[in-house]
């Protein structure tokens, strides 16, 4: 176990904000506030929306927008510090076999419609959706609080789950698609902003830290249909949401 995992709660928030003293946090906070609060939506709105995009997209070839601008906005304006982030790495499960059991057309339809859907709701849970890799979605949640940063998190993990079993798979069944699944990888941690080259607005900017590693490794071990989070991720949800989730490899990740 790292010293890290070691400390109590109290010591781990006093350990990172010694570590944010060198950021203008001030200004962090205030462009959180300022920034547009996504709708909240209850379960049936959320599946009956999604299940009106994905139709558009099988039936009349409609693209909708799910793109990575306002986090590319984000980390421009942060480039070189660290903040503290909950990581979440979303993968689609055997598209390796999808890709070589279906046309390409039905291929290029169903990773579009999953990472948009991710996408989506990653915005509607107030994160950042960072980068669309293969047949995977990363986002990031950033709060006032890690706490609300990570319960936003979980639920938009669960509304997730929710979307694919309920809102995605009965209109792909309908057009003679497969079922589709995905596990879900969260971690916290203090993450650098980086960016590569000189150009402040052209430049790739990207996200550097253990958080981002581990979280793509706990995602690797979860099951379809299954969300896997970290140890300090579990030590900042709301006790309520902790009941929900069991150890599942010691001192690694606790599963839902």
């Amino acid at each position: 176990m790292s010293k890290k995992n070691e400390l109590n709660d109290d010591e781990q928030l006093e350990d990172s904000n010694s570590i944010n003293t060198k950021i203008d946090q001030t200004a962090i906070i205030n462009m959180l506030l300022q920034r547009k609060e996504k709708r909240t939506l209850d379960s049936d709105t959320m599946i009956s929306e999604s299940q009106e995009r994905i139709l558009d997209s099988l039936t009349k070839g409609i693209e909708y927008e799910a793109t990575v601008d306002e986090s590319d906005l984000f980390l421009r304006k942060h480039v070189s510090e660290k903040l503290p982030m909950v990581v979440m790495y979303v993968d689609l499960v055997g598209s390796t076999d999808i890709t070589l059991r279906l046309p390409e057309e039905k291929v290029a339809v169903i990773i579009s419609s999953f990472a948009q859907e991710m996408a989506i709701s990653i915005k509607q849970h107030n994160g950042f959706a960072l980068k669309f890799v293969g047949d995977a979605v990363i986002g990031y949640f950033i709060d006032v609080s890690t706490l609300l940063a990570a319960d936003k998190a979980i639920e938009c993990a669960k509304n997730m789950i929710v979307i694919m079993e309920k809102g995605i798979n009965p209109i792909l069944n309908q057009h003679d698609y497969p079922d589709l699944y995905i596990k879900i990888g969260i971690d916290f941690g203090m993450n650098m902003i980086v960016r590569y080259g000189s150009d402040k607005k052209k430049s790739h900017v990207d996200i550097l830290g253990p958080a981002m590693n581990m979280a793509a490794k706990i995602q690797n071990m979860a099951k379809p249909q299954q969300i896997l989070i970290g140890a300090d991720v579990y030590k900042k949800i709301h006790p309520t949401t902790q009941k929900n989730f069991k150890k599942k490899m010691s001192q690694v990740q606790k599963g839902y």
